[in-house]
């Protein structure tokens, strides 16, 4: 029997590894993802470790606001002489360094960063970790030193007079005098770029104060050992600071960029499974028109004392050798991935030093594992359908007549409602902590629920699709032929399913999105004008907040109000704390209406509440309230006034006094309303040219404002349709796959076809309108269950401000059409194949 099945095998090696390549690219997602994840926690590992090199023990003072991404409390300078006097530190040194510190490059536009750290620090001389490559040390205010990387991104040399930008203050220009670099001839180190101070003014332009620290790095004496001497100082220096040693620095910085990758390995996951999902509708195809092809062989056996079980098993093991062998080539192909994306992550990172490509035991494991589980699942059923093929059919022409769809029907109607149910859990918000796990599952189902419906209505659609092209003999073939099968025409079409809901699912939802957010905005800012930037990091594009009262005194300009924002915490309790230069703006530009007290004003210990927040924490008018901003000490207010809550404007809204503790004190939004009959043409260019102090921010109309605001979700969408794209490849694969078993299992019949006058042009015909109407239909189908899945998300997401449902009818009709190539461009191998028949071997055919 073990003979037999390879045997078998090997006759079909073809057909069986066409169905494996689907497995492959799956199988390649999963271990790419792995390997992915694996080398840059492994280069990132590396970077701290550089990073913090020479660090024993370092001490920051405590966040205000617990966020594990916020500053600590600045350190005084007389906490260093503290530190100094420990038994066992050999020295401790004061340091200033923060994220946000920006150069204009040569070509007067700001030098970004996409991702990591724009540092700002004070200059502490060389060390085995830092080393001047050209120039000198900064010793005068308005001197600098920048690393390599930076002085080549910038275009800048030695002696340049060059401008920074930093959080706390506007523009201000300083003379390179130096340019470093780091150990093993870095120019930086994990793509960081960064600029070096006196430090006296980097502690004014980074903290705001003088003798005052961000950190103080400690190098311990010969002989003591790191974790005693971090637990020396914290007892020294008590409560308010947080003391670890280099080590734990190093860890916890690279535990934080590790868990960014878990999501972006999730990520690359989620597309695995799509890629498997519909992989496995391919292979249970192909296994199931095998296991018919082969009914009097499987009959034959019986006859001569093959059990049920051995044929199963055969099946089985037919499974199981294409899932190894696919496991193999999709390991393979995804440890080239994994390094292909490495290499372009370290490039976007601004050269990311790359560990050497390792395959983790969890690369290896996951992909057998999901390799053969997928080729086993899928060819379970028909296994199980080849062990009932009784012995007497080796003795009949067997024609495998359609069973009755009842049993199918009742059960996709059944997985169909489960699935129905699991989506109305998830997205109505009683899932509780499983929210994401019962929506995917809801999804799951309801794929495999319409799946098992489409035999139902495939034979009814197609033929109404086959009308299109029934004007010929080789088209009323091609139509009468891709209804013949129900069930086959149903699962080939079901893949190409699964890929064209998705994409149009996240179409309907983030065109959704787009229009809502767009709508919403058009209705509510009341400003002509807008001022604003695009982040490159962590931190918001900011400006001069001199700029604003320079706008107020345009002519034609009624109002100039600028936005500011902070993380902070409101009795306890993180939230997003807002102030505008005017109050009045609140009203005027963002069409508030107060629902408690008066909010057109606000005094320096007055806050106003939106109507939400308020409701949530049992707050009127009248109540007290303890704010904690990023920097400062707690303050107490007073809520003056409850505004309607809406999707533009923030919970709490501080008075403009408040924007002093705020991390960034400078607006990061501007909104300038005009006069009646002001052309915006006429300010527009008044406003540019009082920002050319604030290059990393523009002014743009409203229209234009509003475009940016949602050209992200453009982006987004692209990059999802370019990763469901695979799936979409996959089903190619299924469709090519299915005609070109169809075109075995019907040897006799074209043959025939061709012997009473058939040409070779009317056979190919007749196969690209079969293919061209069974991808169609997939495209169809998947359009509607995608509209389905995308307006019931859009349905749930309507109290979060998307009220709006839009549908892509253009690229819904471009779905279809691209079906319609997409099933030309499958039929060609096999109604190449179809046409090279020979006639009278074909007829003889058994």
């Amino acid at each position: 029997m073990l003979r037999a099945t390879l045997k078998s095998l090997l006759a079909r090696k073809v057909r069986l590894l066409l169905s494996g390549l689907a497995v492959v690219l799956g199988v390649m997602f999963v271990s790419g993802a792995f390997v992915l994840t694996d080398t840059l926690g492994r280069s990132f590992d590396a970077v701290f470790a550089d990073a913090y090199e020479g660090i024993d023990v370092n001490v920051a003072g405590k966040p205000k606001v617990a966020l594990s991404e916020m500053q600590g409390e600045q350190v005084p300078a007389a906490t260093v002489q503290r530190i100094a006097g420990v038994p066992g530190v050999a020295e401790a040194t004061g340091v200033v360094t923060t994220d946000g510190a920006q150069l204009i490059g040569s070509n007067g536009k700001v030098v970004t960063s996409f991702g990591p750290p724009q540092l700002g620090s004070n200059w502490r001389g060389e060390s085995d970790l830092v080393t001047l490559r050209e120039g000198r040390e900064p010793r005068a205010d308005d001197e600098i030193v920048v690393n390599a990387a930076l002085a080549q991104a910038g275009k800048v040399k030695v002696g340049d007079r060059v401008g920074v930008l930093t959080p706390l203050v506007p523009k201000e220009t300083f003379t390179l005098v130096g340019v470093f670099g780091y150990s093993g001839d870095r120019d930086s180190i994990g793509g960081v770029n960064e600029i070096a101070f006196t430090t006296p003014v980097a502690q004014r332009l980074l903290l705001g104060e003088r003798d005052t620290f961000t950190n103080v790095t400690v190098r311990a004496a010969a002989g003591v050992d790191d974790v005693a001497l971090r637990d020396d100082v914290a007892r020294t220096l008590g409560d308010g600071f947080e003391v670890k040693t280099g080590a734990q620095l190093s860890a916890d910085a690279s535990a934080s960029l590790k868990e960014g990758l878990s999501f972006f390995n999730k990520i690359l996951l989620g597309f695995a499974a799509v890629a498997l999902l519909v992989g496995t509708f391919l292979i249970l195809n192909t296994f199931s028109i095998i296991v018919a092809q082969r009914t009097r062989e499987l009959a034959l056996m019986r006859a001569i004392g093959a059990s049920g079980r051995q044929i199963i098993g055969s099946v089985v093991l037919e499974a199981v050798a294409i899932g190894l062998i696919a496991s193999v080539l999709g390991l393979g192909a995804g440890i080239g991935i994994g390094a292909l994306l490495a290499y372009v992550f370290g490039n976007l990172a601004g050269g990311l030093t790359l560990a050497g490509i390792g395959v983790p035991a969890s690369a290896v494991v996951g992909s057998f594992a999901v390799g053969l589980l997928i080729t086993v699942v899928a060819a379970l059923l028909p296994a199980l359908r080849a062990a009932r093929i009784p012995p007497i059919a080796a003795m009949q022409d067997v024609a495998n007549p359609d069973r009755p769809l009842t049993r199918v029907t009742v059960t996709g109607g059944v997985i169909t409602g489960i699935g129905a149910v699991l989506l109305f859990l998830g997205l109505s918000g009683n899932a509780g902590d499983n929210t994401l796990a019962v929506i995917l599952g809801g999804v799951l189902f309801a794929f495999i629920g319409v799946a098992l419906l489409t035999p139902l209505i495939s034979r009814p659609v197609v033929s109404l699709l086959g009308a299109i092209f029934a004007w010929s003999v080789p088209g009323k073939l091609g139509r009468l032929n891709s209804g013949r099968n129900p069930r086959r025409t149903a699962i080939t079409a079901a893949a190409l399913m699964v890929g064209i809901a998705l994409v149009t699912g996240v179409t309907v939802i983030l065109d959704s999105a787009k229009g809502s957010i767009g709508a919403l905005a058009q209705d509510t800012i009341k400003a002509e004008l807008v001022i604003s930037g695009a982040s490159t990091g962590p931190r918001p594009a900011s400006f001069d907040p001199a700029v604003l009262t320079k706008v107020a005194a345009l002519p034609g300009v009624q109002l100039a109000d600028g936005e500011y924002g902070d993380m902070g915490m409101v009795d306890g309790k993180v939230t997003w704390l807002a102030a505008s230069s005017d109050v009045t703006a609140l009203q005027r530009i963002f069409g508030a209406k107060a629902t408690a007290g008066d909010i057109s004003r606000l005094g320096p210990d007055q806050m106003l509440f939106s109507s939400d927040a308020a409701r949530s924490r049992n707050i009127s008018v009248g109540s007290t309230v303890t704010v904690q901003a990023s920097r400062g000490e707690p303050r107490t207010y007073t809520v003056s006034g409850i505004y309607e809550s809406s999707e533009l404007t923030s919970p709490v809204q501080l008075p403009p006094q408040a924007v002093k503790d705020f991390a960034i004190p400078k607006p990061n939004q501007g909104f300038i309303q005009l006069a009646p009959g002001t052309r915006v043409a006429d300010v527009q260019p008044q406003v540019e040219a009082l920002l050319a102090d604030s290059p990393e921010v523009s002014v743009a109309d409203r229209d234009a404002f509003i475009e940016q605001q949602t050209g992200s979700l453009d982006s987004l969408l692209t990059m999802i349709q370019i990763l469901l794209a695979l799936a979409i490849v996959i089903a190619v694969l299924g469709i090519v796959n299915t005609l070109a078993l169809s075109v075995l299992e019907r040897t006799r019949e074209l043959g025939l076809l061709r012997a009473i006058g058939l040409r070779r042009a009317q056979t190919m015909r007749m196969i690209t309108v079969e293919a061209v109407v069974i991808s169609v239909f997939g495209a169809l189908l998947g359009i509607v269950v995608g509209v389905g899945l995308g307006a019931a998300v859009v349905r749930a997401l309507k109290d979060d401000g998307i009220t709006d449902l839009i549908l892509p009818w253009g690229q819904m009709g471009l779905f279809l059409l691209l079906a319609a190539v997409i099933g030309v461009v499958a039929a060609v191998l096999p109604a190449v194949r179809a046409a090279r028949i020979n006639v009278l071997g074909a007829i003889a055919h058994d």
